[in-house]
């Protein structure tokens, strides 16, 4: 993402305090107006392009009359920025970008009774606090995972990683050699959440209590960590299919990974397995969101309603390495497996640091956190070497 959108992004979250609504969600579903635009992850929105057996976008087109139209972004604040722009129905967000969205006034509320599979989402989601507020619903719950450590096997052997100390310390790897050079970390500022997980059991005495509520000291130390780690990193990724090119053909042998990448080498035979490490991880829960000024409203809420059903809810899973948020498609799968979402962190929800963003209004350091924008300006920072 260009760094002029990047501070653009931190500009417009200086100030996140409460919102009030101001919209009121849509009151009934019209005529579907031909196409629904959406933002998304990569590999989120498959339509068979890249595995025939991925596609759940086709059927939908046939039965709504809706095209599908999908912009791919590689980041949370890429993701934001483009909402910012304009011109997009919806919005496969996850709850670093959902809040600035919401208190952004950039995407409007959503009325779940135009939504009969809302009632199948998981309990623990139909209300998370990254898109319910202020007792409205600003989002469709999607899947959700955790960022796990991804390795080379030939590299580890029987020694896999167990701690994130693999791509944060300089160290000698299992086959001789150094990681310097050879390990990844992700681009985005929230990955200084990443940083701040790490210390929290490799040096408790900073008092780090949740990984995106920071007071000066403890983030002066994730920074230090970060800058620390600058030195190993031979090239930061966000695009999951160049991170796929880095572990095959550019000598990458660890770093922070989503399952999708590993389940896509491990498709193709490559030597990769993946590791949640004793320290824990962080994680991602994603919601669908309608922009405030959506010019499809009827399509996208008839792609809301098909995002919940239950095979496409399994075939995203198995395909993307994530959890359905409608725990039906846990069974029955056959791409999935009935193992597959135990695999995938279904039993560990309470153990993952979900994605947020970081304000100064935080429980834990008497409302005197560092907020989100300070996160953005000092990481770009710290891929710039300094």
């Amino acid at each position: 993402m260009k760094l002029i959108q990047i501070v653009a992004v931190a500009m417009g979250v200086m100030a996140l305090g409460s919102v009030s609504v101001a919209q009121q969600a849509v009151k009934s579903i019209g005529k579907a107006e031909g196409q629904v635009d959406i933002v998304a992850w990569p590999g989120y929105i498959e339509r068979g392009a890249t595995d025939k057996n991925f596609d759940w976008v086709t059927d939908f087109e046939k039965k709504s009359g809706c095209k599908v139209n999908v912009k791919t972004a590689g980041t949370s604040d890429e993701m934001v920025a483009l909402m910012n722009e304009g011109g997009f129905d919806l919005v496969t967000a996850s709850g670093d970008a959902s809040t600035r969205l919401i208190r952004g006034k950039k995407v409007q509320p959503i009325n779940v009774d135009l939504i009969p599979s809302y009632k199948t989402i998981d309990a623990r989601l139909q209300k998370a606090p990254w898109h319910f507020e202020n007792n409205t619903h600003y989002g469709v719950p999607y899947q959700w995972g955790w960022n796990v450590l991804m390795y080379n096997t030939k590299v580890f052997g029987d020694k896999k990683p167990t701690s994130w100390a693999t791509v944060f310390e300089e160290q000698i790897l299992p086959d001789g050699k150094s990681n310097k050079g050879r390990i990844q970390a992700f681009d985005g500022p929230i990955y200084i959440a990443d940083a701040a997980l790490y210390l929290m059991k490799k040096n408790p005495a900073l008092g780090i209590k949740d990984p995106y509520e920071l007071n000066d000291a403890q983030y002066k130390a994730a920074l230090d960590s970060l800058r620390a780690q600058r030195k190993l990193v031979g090239k930061y990724w966000h695009d999951a299919f160049v991170q796929i090119d880095d572990f095959t053909n550019e000598g990458v042998v660890a770093s922070s990974s989503w399952q999708f990448q590993a389940n896509i080498l491990g498709s193709k035979k490559a030597p990769i397995a993946t590791v949640v490490p004793v320290e824990g991880a962080t994680g991602w829960a994603d919601s669908t969101m309608m922009h405030a000024e959506a010019k499809n409203p009827n399509c996208a809420y008839m792609w809301m309603e098909h995002s919940l059903n239950v095979k496409l809810q399994g075939d995203l899973s198995a395909w993307f390495g994530s959890v359905p948020a409608v725990p039906a498609a846990c069974k029955g799968n056959k791409l999935l497996t009935d193992e597959g979402c135990a695999r995938q962190g279904f039993n560990s929800f309470d153990k993952i640091s979900f994605w947020r963003t970081p304000t100064t209004q935080c429980k834990t350091q008497d409302n005197k956190c560092v907020p989100y924008h300070k996160w953005v300006t000092d990481y770009i920072a710290v891929l710039g070497g300094r």
